[in-house]
C-alpha cells in the first residue's frame, strides 16, 4: 500500500479526502494536488480497482496538464471504488456526492473520467442542488457534450497530425493503431480518418482487430455505437489478433488510449511504430520511454496530447452558471490550436535540449506552477 504521507513533495498533494457510505457500500477518494494556479479540477473515475495511489498519480498529471495548456485551474482527481455497470450506480454516485458536499464545488468540481457518464455528472449536480458541482453534464442541461464532440480524441488526433507533419510524414495514408476504442480512441480514429489516415488496428476490452490494408472506420464506429466493447466479435476471423498485439503491429503511429502502464520495457522493445501519441494517462513509464527513445521512437506525452478534455473543461467551468451554452466550434478550434502548438513546442524543445519529450513538457509545466507558487508565497522555505 502506498503511504501518501511519504509521497508528499513540494508540489503536493495538498489534500486527500477519503469517504465511505455503509448503506450503499460506496468508497471514494478525492485528491487535491496543487492549487497554485487555480481551484482543483479533474475527472472522477469509477472502477472496482480504484486506489488512492492511482488517484494521486492522476491528480498530479492534472496539475501538469492544466499548466501545460496554460489554463488557470489546479490539479485534482477523484475516484469511486465501484462497478460502473452496477444497477446501484446512481445510489453510489449520490452517496459519494453527499459525503463530499463540504468539498464540492468549494474545493473541487466533479467531472468525467473512466466509468462515469454525463448522466452521472447530472446526478451529482442534482444531489447537491448546485449547477456548479459538476461539469460534463448533458447538453440538454447546458453542458459541453464531451463525448458527442469527442474533445479529448480530437486533441489526440491533432497532436498526432502535428508530430507527423513535423517529421515530414504525410497524414493522408499514415497507418494508425489505436489501443482502446472508447470515447477517446473512437474520436481519435474518426478525426484521423477524416484527415485521410488509415486505421490498421484497434482494440476494446473484449479483443483486438488488425487489418494491414485498413479497417473500415465508419463501420467500426457504427458497430461500437450499437454493440460497445463487444463490437470486436463482429470482426472476420482473419482480422482477430491476441489482446495486446495491437500495440506491436506495423504502423506509423501508435495511440494507446486505454489505461495506464500498458507499455513496459518489454512491449517498448517490440513496438514498430515510429511515433507514440499518448491518448491515455500514464501509458508509459520512465524505463519504457527510455527504451523507445533508444530505438528512435518519438513520444508525445499524455498531458500534452490528451489535454483536449481539460481545454473543453475550461469552457465548461466558465459556463456552469451561465444561461448560454459554449459554442462547440470554438471549443474544437481551441483544442486543435493549443494541442498542436504545445506538441510542436515540446518536441522542438526536447530536440534542442537533448532530453525526452516528457522531461521537456514536465519542465515547462513545473516552471509555470513554480512561478504561481512563488507569487502566492507557497514555495518551500530554504533550509
Amino acid at each position: 500500500m502506498v503511504d501518501l504521507l511519504q509521497e508528499i513533495d513540494e508540489w503536493g498533494p495538498e489534500k486527500v479526502v477519503c469517504v465511505s457510505d455503509a448503506r450503499t457500500g460506496m468508497r471514494g477518494v478525492l485528491v487535491i494536488d496543487n492549487t497554485a494556479r487555480g481551484s482543483g479540477k479533474g475527472g472522477t473515475r469509477m472502477a472496482p480497482s480504484v486506489t488512492i495511489g492511482e488517484i494521486a498519480r492522476l491528480a498530479r498529471v492534472m496539475t501538469w496538464k492544466w499548466a501545460a495548456v496554460d489554463l488557470f485551474h489546479g490539479g485534482a482527481k477523484a475516484g469511486i471504488v465501484a462497478d460502473p455497470d452496477s444497477p446501484d450506480k446512481e445510489a453510489v454516485v449520490r452517496a459519494f456526492a453527499r459525503r463530499l458536499a463540504d468539498q464540492i464545488p468549494a474545493s473541487y468540481v466533479a467531472g468525467l473520467d473512466m466509468g462515469m457518464t454525463e448522466h452521472d455528472a447530472a446526478i451529482i449536480q442534482d444531489e447537491l442542488g448546485d449547477r456548479g458541482a459538476a461539469v460534463g453534464v448533458p447538453e440538454a442541461l447546458g453542458g459541453v457534450p464531451y463525448d458527442q464532440l469527442g474533445v479529448t480524441g480530437h486533441g489526440v488526433a491533432e497532436a498526432a497530425v502535428a508530430a507527423l507533419e513535423r517529421a515530414g510524414t504525410p497524414v493522408p495514408g499514415a497507418r494508425i493503431a489505436v489501443q482502446g476504442f472508447g470515447a477517446v480512441g473512437a474520436a481519435t480514429a474518426a478525426r484521423l480518418h477524416e484527415l485521410g489516415a488509415q486505421l490498421v488496428a484497434m482494440s476494446t476490452a473484449d479483443g483486438s482487430v488488425h487489418d494491414p490494408d485498413g479497417l473500415d472506420v465508419p463501420a467500426w464506429l457504427a458497430a461500437r455505437a450499437e454493440f460497445g466493447d463487444t463490437c470486436v466479435a463482429k470482426a472476420a476471423p482473419a482480422q482477430r489478433i491476441a489482446h495486446g498485439e495491437e500495440l506491436t503491429v506495423d504502423c506509423d503511429v501508435l495511440i494507446p488510449a486505454a489505461r495506464q502502464d500498458v507499455i513496459d520495457s518489454s512491449v517498448a522493445a517490440r513496438i514498430r511504430a515510429g511515433l507514440v501519441v499518448e491518448g491515455a494517462n500514464l501509458p508509459t513509464g520512465p524505463a519504457s520511454r527510455a527504451a523507445l527513445a533508444a530505438r528512435g521512437v518519438e513520444v508525445v506525452p499524455d498531458f500534452i496530447a490528451n489535454a483536449g478534455g481539460a481545454i473543453a473543461a475550461g469552457f465548461a467551468m466558465d459556463a456552469r452558471y451561465s444561461a448560454f451554452r459554449p459554442e462547440p466550434a470554438r471549443i474544437l478550434d481551441e483544442v486543435a490550436n493549443r494541442t498542436r502548438r504545445n506538441t510542436l513546442l515540446v518536441l522542438d524543445t526536447a530536440a534542442e535540449t537533448g532530453v525526452l519529450p516528457h522531461a521537456a513538457a514536465l519542465e515547462m509545466a513545473q516552471q509555470r506552477v513554480r512561478e504561481a507558487m512563488r507569487l502566492r508565497g507557497r514555495l518551500p522555505v530554504p533550509a
